[in-house]
């Protein structure tokens, strides 16, 4: 009887890898849209009891220079961002995660604190026409007068459940992270290369 091979390593893929194309696609000429994946983020929610805020908030002050958002914001610094999700919710998202771990430890004793960073998805949407293409699925509405820079919301994007928020604007207009379920990666994409096509979309994997 043979006996059944099984890998003696696993080789760590990112939540875009083999979904997204490299390169540029749909209308020819400069692209409207800009879409970057996000791979290698450290991702953890962090929920706390009743009453736990204040102490919360503080650990996150001398941790990270952030305050704890109180309402639908995302706050960020050059290497962590901190976005509300929702009444005592919180996602935290780090630059480095490498050293991610030592984030999360020093918050356990104060909220629960889950790591999300192999279960979720994330782009960098920017571009002159990046509203129009989010227009046609988003269930919110992103004019700069309703959701200004550091806005947060979660919601639903194509009838996929999101988590996006609104960063500094970048070279080439408004920019956006976008957060999915990493098991929906491949039908977010599938909806938003879609949708961006018509403007001419210019794609980052982080290969060559």
């Amino acid at each position: 009887m043979s006996e059944l091979a099984f890998p003696t390593s696993w080789t760590p893929r990112g939540a875009w890898n083999g979904i997204l194309p490299n390169g540029q696609f749909g209308t020819a000429g400069l692209a409207g849209v800009t879409a970057a994946a996000r791979d290698g983020l450290g991702i953890a929610s962090i929920i706390i009891a009743d009453g736990g805020e204040a102490a919360l908030a503080q650990a996150v002050m001398a941790r990270f220079g952030l305050d704890l958002p109180s309402s639908p914001v995302a706050l960020c610094s050059a290497t962590h961002a901190l976005i509300w999700s929702g009444p005592g919710q919180w996602l935290l998202v780090g630059e480095d995660r490498g050293r991610f771990a030592d984030d999360l430890q020093a918050l356990s004793g104060f909220a629960a604190v889950a790591d999300q960073s192999d279960g979720r998805a994330v782009l960098r949407l920017s571009g002159a026409r990046i509203r129009d293409a989010l227009a046609k699925g988003c269930m919110i509405d992103l004019h700069p007068a309703a959701f200004p820079a550091g806005s947060a919301a979660l919601t639903s994007i194509s009838h996929i459940g999101a988590q996006l928020w609104r960063t500094r604007d970048g070279p080439d207009g408004a920019a956006f992270e976008i957060m999915v379920a990493r098991s929906m990666a491949g039908s977010f994409w599938a909806w938003f290369s879609a949708s961006a096509a018509e403007f001419g979309c210019s794609v980052t994997t982080g290969r060559g």
